[in-house]
């Protein structure tokens, strides 16, 4: 016979599935800007960066703006790696931000998952740390990304 956990969880889902529901909802948001920024020429979406540093120094939180920097991250991988985040990084993305583990295996894009909360966390005027296991992987991860984040206005050191 099932017990009380296994029957709530078959209503009303796992605390993990609620998470996962709301962060699904959040991407499909930011895939709907996908097509504003699309239009935005490299400098409008540089200019961008500047606009949320604005308005997060007044009564604008991080939460506000975190589809719109997501989404202008993406655009700006795409233009300058050729690469988009795919729907799963961007998810990542959203649970790495709110300061969760995302379990992501080798070749799965972490390092351009990493790029959306560094991005918007750097905006808040907040110094932004990548760590890595070691001095090759960080050096090779800060010159592989340093475009997307040189593109939006931002320096990699």
């Amino acid at each position: 016979m099932p017990g009380l956990n296994s029957i709530l969880n078959s209503i009303f889902g796992s605390s993990n599935e609620r998470k996962l529901k709301k962060y699904k909802d959040q991407v499909l948001a930011i895939n709907e800007l996908e097509k504003k920024y699309k239009e935005f020429t490299d400098q409008e979406l540089k200019e961008k960066t500047l606009e949320f540093k604005t308005l997060l120094k007044g009564e604008t939180k991080i939460e506000d703006i975190t589809n719109d920097a997501f989404a202008i991250v993406r655009e700006a991988a795409k233009r300058t790696l050729g690469q988009r985040h795919y729907d799963v990084q961007i998810l990542g993305g959203l649970v790495l931000n709110k300061g969760n583990i995302a379990e992501m295996k080798t070749g799965e894009g972490k390092t351009l998952v990493a790029t959306l909360p560094a991005y918007l966390n750097a905006i808040n005027d907040k110094k932004v740390i990548l760590v890595t296991v070691n001095d090759y992987l960080a050096q090779r991860d800060a010159d592989w990304m340093r475009p997307i984040y040189e593109g939006l206005g931002l320096t990699v050191g």
